[in-house]
């Protein structure tokens, strides 16, 4: 069974992740491997100068400014530059989950799946939630930045409402109730819903 966790910025969904494969399960990191794959994949090294040019690469690593400038250019370079990336992620996650029997739960954490449509591919969604206040105080401390710019960057993403009613199980990580309870609640249903499929 293939399980997608999402959330949006600040909501903790690495930290619930990071539990996760803590207790032995398989998890893959969609936007790590995002960014291995567009430093170490020559066809997507290839397709990206071509679209970016050549200055998306600074000593064969991803030069972020280049990239931000391509993306906020025009409204459409976002989409562009997700169409070139996401199926080589999604290949990769493919290949990398062959190695797991067929009843292990796999897990892969993805930010952007609701947004880019990736949630079709998967058998269970897992979303992450906070208190807004809280995602803010959580991003000043990790990130340095103001909390206008925050709010900005929290703007450009589907709030939390739109994302429920995509999602199948909710975790609220409110820094007030447990986590593992919850966490252990959704693995034994999920271990139940894999026996159906």
């Amino acid at each position: 069974m293939k399980i997608g966790i999402t959330g949006g910025m600040g909501s903790g969904k690495s930290f619930v992740c990071s539990i996760i494969e803590n207790l032995g399960y398989p998890m893959f990191n969609s936007d790590k491997e995002a960014k291995w794959l567009m430093e170490n994949n020559a066809s997507l090294i290839a397709e990206i100068k071509k679209n970016v040019g050549n200055n998306a690469y600074t000593n064969n690593k991803i030069n972020k400014e280049a990239i931000r400038k391509y993306i906020f250019n025009r409204g459409k370079n976002r989409e562009k530059l997700n169409d070139i990336v996401h199926p080589a992620v999604y290949h990769h996650f493919d290949n990398w989950a062959q190695q797991f029997t067929s009843n292990t739960l796999i897990f892969n954490e993805s930010a952007l799946l609701i947004e880019t449509g990736s949630f079709k591919r998967f058998d269970k969604i897992i979303l992450i939630t906070a208190p807004e206040e809280l995602k803010i105080k959580r991003l000043i401390q990790r990130e340095n930045v103001s909390k206008e710019e925050i709010r900005l960057r929290m703007n450009s993403q589907l709030s939390d409402e739109v994302k429920k009613d995509h999602a199948d199980y909710i975790i609220e990580n409110n820094e007030t109730d447990f986590l593992l309870p919850k966490i252990f609640t959704i693995i034994d249903q999920l271990k139940k819903d894999s026996l159906t499929l």
